[in-house]
């Protein structure tokens, strides 16, 4: 699927989301970095593609289906089961936005990327300090040994004083897995992060907003603040998000929403919802009823609605805002 006969579409996106505050200080860690014009996002049944411009035009986009059991998203265990059907499809990908020997930017499934909320009284300022005190703390929080891991950070405003800092870990065999996908398609892979942590510059309130994101088997809820992060949780589910109950999913996100409240002494006063498609508004009287407060699609409190095609919404339903977050977040 192509998206050149709406070029602008998501220019115009940005520019209106990144005018807000609180999306500002939320991007500031998510594009402070290089950002290549080419973004892949590899999930558990298909691989998505797009070359965009620097300011944020669609230049070109794809998707390719992935077989059930081909990626299997654990931070610790093998992820790619089909090396082979995985390198034709990202092959396929590349081909149609026209993609060789450049760098990529790499979305990769909530599972494979911890995410760890941390408090300090004082923390270094420098990252040759700063790694080693996280490594330390964090070392027991994770089921594989620190030497074999990527980790980065971000420090971010606390309101109880101290350094707030957002730490990611993941094990470097298993983003060697992903990258090798990349490189078998003759591009270099850049920078990696996961798609929740990519969407997340989708979110514009500076009320407290509870987001939560279904993807296959994964659930991965966060509490946003004023363009903080307050909370994160990436959890298992027994089903698959086709399969799943609205009862089950709110027992799902209510911990997290319930540890906000406690700690912060506040309440949810919004939440988003994406990964449930059609079957959306099952879910939207009980979370309501629990938490008092709106809920809607991730993408509906967006400028989107007017800017983007028809034919473009489905594809942001099926899950693919983690790339459409991370595009309009660019600089």
């Amino acid at each position: 699927m192509s998206l050149n006969s709406t070029p602008n579409m998501f220019a115009k996106l940005r520019e209106q989301v990144l005018s807000m505050e609180p999306v500002q200080r939320l991007v500031q860690w998510i594009n402070a970095i290089p950002r290549p014009a080419l973004a892949l996002e590899i999930s558990t049944d298909r691989i998505s593609g797009v070359r965009f411009s620097q300011t944020g035009s669609i230049e070109a986009f794809a998707v390719e289906p992935l077989a059930e059991g081909m990626i299997v998203p654990s931070p610790v265990d093998t992820n790619i089961v089909d090396a082979l059907g995985v390198q034709a499809a990202m092959a396929r990908v590349c081909s149609r936005i026209h993609a060789a020997g450049e760098h990529a930017a790499l979305l990769l499934p909530d599972p494979v990327i911890r995410v760890f909320l941390q408090q300090f009284g004082e923390f270094p300022r420098s990252s040759q300090e700063a790694i080693p005190l996280l490594q330390w703390k964090l070392k027991k929080s994770v089921p594989f040994e620190m030497k074999d891991t990527s980790l980065s950070y971000v420090r971010q405003a606390s309101r109880s004083g101290g350094v707030d800092v957002v730490a990611t870990i993941a094990r470097l065999r298993v983003i060697r897995e992903y990258e090798e996908i990349v490189e078998s398609a003759g591009l270099h892979p850049g920078v990696v992060s996961s798609s929740s942590l990519a969407a997340l510059a989708l979110l514009e309130n500076r009320c407290p907003t509870l987001i939560a994101r279904v993807a296959d088997r994964s659930l991965t809820t966060a509490v946003i603040r004023e363009g903080a992060l307050c909370g994160y949780r990436c959890t298992e589910l027994q089903v698959r998000a086709d399969q799943l109950s609205p009862q089950a999913f709110l027992e799902e996100i209510y911990p997290l929403a319930a540890y906000f409240q406690d700690a912060c002494h506040e309440k949810i006063e919004s939440v988003r919802i994406s990964g449930v498609g059609k079957w959306l508004p099952e879910f939207v009287a009980p979370i309501e009823s629990e938490f008092e407060c709106e809920v809607q699609p991730l993408l509906q409190m967006n400028p989107l609605i007017g800017h983007v095609a028809e034919d473009g919404l489905p594809l942001v339903e099926t899950g693919l805002d983690g790339l459409i977050g991370w595009i309009v977040s660019g600089e």
